[in-house]
């Protein structure tokens, strides 16, 4: 999959940013072959996600397309309002594998600031068409677009873009390829915003969407969130240095960079790790090889990873109330993780975070959660 920033493929600097006669863009091809496009967050990639993915490779194949994939960084609601953001679900290089694994060739970032946003209508139509070469695009119903809001579907339409509009994916309907869900269910509703979504949960037991997911992450309710993803919820990052006090408390971490400003689950977990190459490829018994003093480690219930304790939030015993941390504990594991990229595989939610007074009091509920989480794994394996 390649991977542009819309700022690549601007040629001019300001014939596709304004709203000024476009037409001198025609003497400035683009840069991307001829494509079908869809837009949104895509947080997450979840089922939904996949039937308009699938969608896009479908119409793209049958005329002789590439299939392409515009998002935001920050999503819209980031640069709105980060502080009441939703939780991300998928950073953008976790995003940019799952893509690449749907099949999408063309991934095109968009970065949504103050610019961005009060593009017109005409002006992000022009920008598709002139700069991008778009030849047709898979939206869902109500897909909105510039900062008066006037761009829909039929906008584009009567602009001279083919437009395929996608319903809604359900529990019950998410095989069937005549539906999909809107791939813009987590932008910005702000009225002004250059691409938003107001769609709203015709049935919200039922809908696929990637606040649906977020909310049963939050509950722990892990087994559920993934079929709604289709996978397993993982999150990919690099050990990076932490204050080191797990160290002082007998249980060293691994402290993950979430590369997001807040996670879309809190509390401890069981979970399975597995140390990744610089092409995202998983590294045959990855973890292992980093073990010193025979300490090599417990084994994963997947292959070639090892099994961890993770706590993620904000960690409520330290005095550091407003900082996201992944931390991951590997019982029996002596080793140098610093500067790896690991994936983590959520297995098991065993409880949410808690306060404990005093580093000792905090020593003693590690120590019991750790106990708690071998004897849930050795459950799974007997």
């Amino acid at each position: 999959m390649n991977t542009y920033f819309l700022e690549q493929l601007i040629t001019t600097s300001n014939a596709m940013l304004t709203d000024n006669d476009p037409l001198a863009a025609a003497n400035y091809p683009s840069q991307l072959t001829p494509c079908v496009l869809t837009i949104g967050n895509f947080d997450g990639v979840h089922l939904g996600h996949q039937a308009m993915l699938a969608q896009v490779r479908t119409i793209a194949n049958e005329s002789n397309l590439s299939s392409a994939v515009m998002i935001f960084e920050p999503q819209p609601r980031e640069f709105f309002s980060p502080d009441t953001a939703p939780a991300r679900l998928t950073n953008l290089a976790e995003k940019q594998a799952l893509l690449a694994e749907h099949g999408v060739e063309t991934l095109i970032v968009v970065s949504f600031d103050s610019d961005f946003r009060a593009l017109s209508a005409k002006a992000f139509a022009d920008l598709l068409a002139l700069q991008l070469n778009v030849q047709a695009l898979v939206l869902g119903d109500d897909f909105r677009f510039g900062h008066d809001r006037i761009g829909d579907s039929q906008f584009l339409r009567d602009y001279g873009l083919q437009v395929i509009n996608l319903h809604t994916v359900t529990d019950t309907n998410h095989n069937d390829s005549d539906h999909s869900e809107n791939s813009n269910d987590s932008h910005n509703s702000n009225e002004d915003s250059a691409v938003a979504n107001d769609t709203a949960e015709l049935n919200t037991t039922e809908r696929i969407s990637s606040t649906r997911v977020r909310d049963l992450l939050l509950a722990g309710d892990i087994n559920a969130a993934n079929k709604l993803l289709g996978r397993d919820y993982t999150i990919t990052g690099l050990v990076v240095s932490g204050d080191k006090i797990g160290r002082t408390l007998d249980f060293p971490t691994a402290n993950i960079d979430l590369a997001r400003i807040k996670p879309a689950l809190h509390g401890i977990f069981a979970v399975d790790v597995v140390a990744l190459d610089d092409k995202g490829e998983v590294i045959a018994d990855g973890l292992s090889q980093f073990a010193t003093n025979g300490q090599s480690g417990v084994a994963g219930l997947q292959p070639h990873s090892l099994f961890g304790t993770a706590s993620i939030g904000t960690r409520p015993s330290v005095d550091k109330p407003h900082e996201w941390r992944l931390e991951v504990h590997f019982p029996q594991l002596q080793a140098d993780l610093y500067e790896q990229t690991l994936q983590v595989r959520f297995l098991h939610f065993l409880h949410g975070e808690r306060h404990y007074n005093g580093l000792e009091a905090l020593r003693a509920g590690i120590h019991n959660d750790v106990a708690d989480l071998l004897v849930w794994r050795q459950q799974q394996l007997d």
